[in-house]
């Protein structure tokens, strides 16, 4: 029976796109010849060799003799050891052949062989969702925005009742009264009045003439609380785009680190698989399969977290786009380049105390409390109104005339009531004081926020270009461990060092991105709104 020269390649394993070279390099390394046949590799004067021997020479050159080019073949059949080497060529195939065969599957299959219930591709009935969209999602439905409208648009109410008080007060009267003869009210009141049968009808009406700028004041102060709770409310809108920023950027990451688990998974399930079968074979030992099994149950764990954490980012999301159930989104990623922050930070600042909603919010709060401070101290003028009153008694004791009508003017003025007033203008000018100084704080804070978003910006700016150039060395330290140790020139300890290199560069290069989005967004609430 003749054997026909078998070929068989090695694949490694890496960062995808890059396996034709290091398959390449390997070759040429390792001093493999395309088409080169098994029994090239066993010696003539050893036919007694040990199964697996070939192997051993192609994944460990340093103990395979300097091929000479040009040279003499050695036959395989020298030394009548032919039944030997016939058994020798058939094991070495099995072997090679089952190597590459599970490679190659697990490399097309990835995730789905290596780790059970790996997720599957987005739902078709996932709604495709922009950040843009989620921003106007979420003015549409959160209900924190609907309560920080409702709250300002009942504040405007509060002017109109307190207004009420400038316009003239008319009350329409009914009474009939059924009285005995001479009858007196006696007890209950310094007066006593005259009680007549009677059934009538009539108006009354008051009119404030002035209180010495008491009610214009606390019209005032009602209006310009009014203004701050808009400021408010804008406020409040603004934290909630924050907010979607945050869950959409956030879920982008975590969908990005989740691809880099299942990615890693991958890769060491192969590495794994392909130290098992040659420890199989007493080409490894067990401390290298254990240390391979190590490094995919780490993969594992990450992937672990990282479904956790992706869930759970999508979770957020739902609600701050105001859904009580998980909804299936589809994120679309920002196309826009990535363009630096502004290079110095003081106008920014000057921009935050000018247009930030919280400051302008409490500076008509400030106002709001320096006009009822007014208001309050205004009580101890007196008050002037007038006041008329009109109607008939159709119904009536002979005593008493039909129609009736009278106008008058009335003067109060306060003299004593246990100190209310100057209490109450005290209180007023005490909290005017406050508000004065939570808005210093606010300014203090707001400077200070601007100054840290920015910085955070600048360095998260930079860290993109870092951590691609920490992927790229680490991508490439990788390929030189994995081709060291196929080799046999280093240890599994220096190849799992890399593997944890390259997937921490991974993870980094795939937050970075979107960190800095975020970052952005930050600095554009803090200084302009979103």
């Amino acid at each position: 029976m003749t054997w026909r020269p078998a070929q068989f390649s090695i694949c490694c394993t890496g960062t995808a796109g890059t396996g034709r070279a290091r398959l390449q390099r390997l070759r040429k390394n390792s001093g493999f010849v395309s088409g080169h046949r098994f029994s090239d590799t066993v010696s003539p004067s050893k036919p007694d060799a040990p199964l697996g021997a070939g192997i051993e020479n192609r994944l460990f050159p340093q103990t395979v003799r300097p091929w000479r080019h040009g040279g003499q073949r050695v036959s395989a059949s020298a030394a009548g050891g032919n039944a030997l080497h016939t058994i020798m060529k058939s094991a070495l195939a099995l072997l090679l052949g089952t190597l590459a065969l599970s490679t190659q599957a697990l490399s097309t299959q990835c995730l789905a062989q290596s780790v059970p219930g790996s997720q599957s591709p987005a739902s078709p009935s996932a709604v495709r969702l922009t950040v843009k969209d989620a921003e106007a999602l979420a003015l549409k439905n959160n209900p924190a925005i609907s309560v920080a409208r409702l709250s300002a648009l009942a504040s405007k109410q509060v002017t109109r009742e307190v207004s009420s008080n400038l316009w003239p007060q008319t009350y329409a009267n009914l009474t009939a009264v059924d009285a005995e003869n001479n009858s007196r009210i006696t007890a209950g009141g310094l007066n006593n009045p005259t009680v007549y049968t009677r059934a009538a009808g009539g108006f009354t009406v008051t009119q404030l003439i002035t209180d010495f700028g008491h009610t214009t004041n606390l019209v005032a102060s009602a209006r310009l609380q009014a203004r701050a709770d808009e400021q408010n409310a804008a406020a409040t809108k603004e934290e909630i785009l924050l907010a979607v920023d945050q869950a959409f950027y956030n879920t982008l990451q975590t969908h990005a680190v989740l691809q880099v688990a299942e990615q890693t998974v991958a890769s060491r399930q192969l590495l794994s698989d392909q130290v098992s079968a040659l420890t199989r074979s007493k080409l490894k030992s067990d401390l290298d399969l254990s240390f391979a099994n190590v490094n995919l149950a780490q993969a594992k764990l990450l992937y672990l977290d990282a479904v956790n954490n992706d869930k759970a980012s999508a979770a957020s999301l739902s609600a701050i786009l105001g859904f009580t159930t998980l909804q299936a989104f589809d994120l679309v990623n920002d196309t826009e380049p990535l363009a630096p922050p502004p290079a110095d930070v003081d106008p920014l600042i000057a921009e935050a105390f000018a247009k930030r909603p919280e400051i302008l919010g409490l500076e008509f709060l400030s106002e709001s409390a320096e006009k009822r401070h007014q208001a309050e101290h205004d009580q101890f003028y007196p008050t002037i109104s007038a006041l008329g009153a009109f109607g008939d008694s159709p119904v009536r004791n002979d005593i008493i005339y039909g129609p009736y009508a009278a106008a008058g003017v009335n003067l109060e003025i306060p003299v004593f009531n246990g100190f209310l007033y100057a209490a109450q203008s005290r209180e007023a000018d005490l909290r005017a004081q406050a508000t004065r100084q939570r808005l210093i704080d606010l300014r203090n804070r707001i400077s200070r926020d601007v100054r840290t978003s920015w910085l955070a910006a600048s360095t998260a700016f930079d860290r993109v270009n870092v951590s691609e150039q920490l992927l790229a060395q680490a991508n490439l330290a990788l390929d030189l461990a994995q081709t060291r140790y196929k080799l046999g020139l280093s240890s599994i300890v220096e190849l799992s060092q890399a593997q944890l290199q390259q997937t921490q560069a991974e993870i980094e290069n795939a937050q970075a991105g979107y960190q800095y989005r975020l970052a952005l967004s930050v600095l554009r609430y803090q200084t302009s709104g979103l």
